[in-house]
């Protein structure tokens, strides 16, 4: 196991978060890992252990916890709490639940990673709009930039495409832009992966460990991409003293919380449109449609679509558990009638 640092990432007010417990044995610890049931935890001078968690924690609004999680840890030692989550980026789970699934919690930033030399413009707006929603800042990284001479040049132009600052190209075969993505990494941050399987995620992540940490597997010799390896999110220290999630290859990316202000430029815009209630189509006066690829626009209505088909499917899951807690009332309240409780 790679030592972590005493510090184990940036969290101010840790102490006041666990005295407001008003149980003077616990201790704070970060969740690494997830493992049937159990958490591998670290806390400061000791070595990683695999702790449970109090049962109330599984049936928490919030969930179990989760890989970068701060947790209080009781005299027992059991998870006995999950303290706050400052930057968690959540997708709705995989397949056709109704649920959250919190990727990685606590993150000061993503690096969103598509491999060249087709990276996937789509794919990565649902990544930023992910992170968007969860407040968590942004990154492009485009791998593999040595398939692509004009790698560094793309990187700018999407990452622009997207509404982020930074797009980076980097190359672990020949080195190009590792330091000036190193530079990204700050002490006591914790930056999180996402992306697609194949995209050289496992390979970034043993390169800024300086060993082989994560298991790799060879490019498929069909199409030079890479195949999936990682099967678990985990949250490592870098030797600068930064702290990297590192995730499976993400399928999906349904939206939970909106987008987070990911589409800004088009929101902007449509203030300026001549109907509020513009569809950037083909009404007159619009200010967004000439302003805006085409294929931007698209997205933008399918996430919007998505996003009103979560929130009706969330708003009838309340419902159905609001008219089960009223019947369960009723029947209570029967039996105590006739005697029975």
């Amino acid at each position: 196991m790679t030592a972590l640092p005493v510090d184990l990432g940036r969290r101010s007010g840790l102490a006041d978060e666990l005295l407001a417990f008003g149980d003077p044995d616990l201790t704070a610890g970060r969740v690494l890992s997830q493992h049937r049931g159990r958490w591998l935890v670290m806390t400061p001078g000791e070595p990683p252990r695999l702790l449970p968690a109090r049962g109330r924690l599984h049936d928490s609004d919030d969930g179990p916890p989760v890989t970068g999680d701060w947790v209080a840890i009781d005299g027992d030692d059991a998870i006995a709490a999950v303290l706050e989550r400052r930057g968690a980026v959540i997708r709705r789970a995989a397949g056709s639940k109704t649920a959250p699934q919190v990727l990685a919690a606590n993150v000061d930033l993503a690096l969103v990673i598509e491999p060249l030399p087709d990276p996937n413009e789509r794919r990565a707006e649902r990544m930023v709009s992910l992170c968007s929603a969860g407040e968590v800042p942004a990154i492009l990284v485009l791998t593999k930039a040595d398939l692509d001479p004009e790698a560094d040049t793309l990187a700018t132009r999407m990452a622009r495409a997207l509404g982020l600052a930074d797009g980076v190209a980097i190359s672990v075969r020949d080195g190009s832009g590792l330091a000036l993505l190193e530079t990204l990494l700050a002490p006591g941050t914790t930056s999180l992966l996402l992306g697609p399987s194949g995209a050289g995620k496992s390979t970034l992540v043993n390169t800024l460990l300086g060993e082989d940490r994560q298991a790799t597997a060879p490019v498929r010799a069909g199409d030079g991409r890479g195949r999936h390896t990682t099967v678990g999110r985990e949250l490592l220290a870098l030797p600068g003293g930064a702290m990297l999630v590192d995730t499976p290859g993400i399928r999906e990316a349904g939206m939970w919380d909106g987008n987070g202000g990911a589409f800004s430029d088009i929101e902007e815009l449509a203030t300026g449109c001549r109907f509020a209630n513009c569809a950037h189509q083909l009404e007159p006066g619009c200010a967004v449609r000439d302003a805006i690829d085409p294929a931007r626009i698209a997205a933008w209505r399918k996430l919007e679509r998505e996003q009103a088909w979560i929130e009706d499917r969330r708003a009838a899951a309340l419902e159905r558990e609001a008219r089960g807690r009223t019947y369960r009332t009723i029947q209570r309240d029967a039996r105590r009638v006739k005697g029975d409780d």
